[in-house]
């Protein structure tokens, strides 16, 4: 859905009707509700035409009936249109089309000099309730009721209570509908914008993981080919290239194992299990790895502090020169640090990102850049009910 005009609505003080809009294009859409609206209030209409029928004794004459039935007409047109076009309308637009609709409803009335006929600024009170905020249209809707009371008061001397009572009956009724009305397309929206939420939060995580398991496992397997081949280009050593093959194969069955569990959300990270495909990796890469027994963390971390140590040690295969990775882990905590060397102005990278999220969703926090001791590091801490 596009983004709303700043000038068509405030969600707090504005009607909004943005759930009559398409939700591809934005544009106003041929809504059910809208078009059932239309045709319910176009039969209501009939008011009016009891009015045409009392007027067509001819008591006011000629020129003064004709000009009402024309106003009447335009009024019931005016109506329709604000019915149809009114709810997607900008805010000057908005009350241009409510003060029409009061000035075309009121004419009549004026024209007749009958307060009585004030009764069908019924229509205009409806599209000014749909059309502003309720702290203005709801005053002008008995601000007409205490209106016609003074005329009947003043001009005739009696006050026909039905008639009121008529424009208030309608203006508390119709207050109350419309914002029923608000608060169900409200909420058809939320449970829009939740349900989309939903798949990209889906969208993300698989993502996210997919480039957690891809990214270690390939970034091993090119470390085991790199070393197959030196070994059968220097040595000859069939036996120790065989091995690493065997490990390759393994690695591959083991991806591709990890991919469709994390495809089908089955996939479950150890710590213990990534220490020692860290330690596999790193030997490979020919770094001296220093690592810790993996039961010193929490139960409830080991799952994120996997992670933590499978996306650390990625990136100290891929990006770095370091010829020496230590691994140290707390109950609530765990680092991984290198001594490689680290450019100014690292910018962390999807694997970064991912672990901090992973992290914030146990109440965690990451911490990473040049290490006190130089290279590059890694801290995880975990939530302090964990400690």
């Amino acid at each position: 859905m596009r983004e709303p005009d700043p000038d068509r609505f405030s969600a707090r003080q504005w009607p909004d009707w943005s759930f009559w809009t398409d939700a591809r294009s934005g544009a106003p859409a041929r809504h059910p509700g809208r078009v059932r609206s239309v045709v319910v209030n176009g039969l209501m209409m009939g008011f009016l035409a009891a009015w045409v029928i009392a007027l067509s004794d001819g008591r006011y004459g000629p020129v003064r009936t004709g000009l009402v039935f024309g106003f009447l007409g335009c009024y019931a047109l005016a109506y329709l249109l604000v019915l149809w076009f009114g709810p997607l309308a900008l805010r000057r637009q908005r009350i241009a089309m409510v003060a029409a609709m009061f000035a075309l409803g009121a004419t009549p009335a004026l024209i007749l000099s009958s307060p009585e006929y004030l009764t069908g600024l019924t229509y205009a009170i409806a599209t000014g309730l749909m059309l502003l905020p309720l702290r203005f249209s709801l005053p002008l809707g008995f601000g007409t009721a205490v209106a016609q009371i003074a005329w009947m008061a003043i001009g005739e001397g009696r006050v026909s209570w039905g008639e009121v009572l008529t424009l208030v009956a309608v203006t508390a009724i119709l207050g109350v509908v419309y914002a029923l009305t608000f608060t169900i397309g409200h909420l058809k929206l939320a449970r829009e914008q939740i349900r989309r939420m939903a798949v990209d939060q889906e969208r993300q995580r698989v993502a996210r993981d997919l480039h957690d398991v891809l990214g270690h496992s390939l970034s091993t397997m090119t470390l085991k080919l790199g070393l197959t081949r030196r070994i059968l280009e220097t040595s000859g050593d069939t036996a120790a290239a065989l091995g690493e093959i065997r490990d390759l194969d393994d690695l591959c069955r083991e991806a591709l194992s990890d991919v469709r569990a994390t495809v089908s959300d089955y996939r479950t990270v150890s710590l213990a299990t990534e220490v020692a495909g860290a330690r596999m990796a790193l030997r490979a890469a020919g770094v001296h790895a220093d690592l810790p027994a993996p039961d010193a963390a929490a139960p409830e971390l080991q799952g994120v502090f996997g992670y933590v140590v499978r996306e650390a040690v990625t990136n100290v295969l891929r990006h770095s020169d370091a010829q020496r990775c230590t691994i140290r882990v707390g109950r609530d905590w765990l680092e991984v640090a290198d001594d490689g060397t680290v450019p100014d102005g690292v910018v962390p990278g999807h694997g970064l990102t991912g672990l901090a999220e992973r992290m914030a969703a146990v109440s965690g926090s990451l911490e990473h850049g040049r290490g006190p001791h130089g290279g590059f590091r890694v801290l995880a801490r975990g939530p302090a009910g964990a400690a």
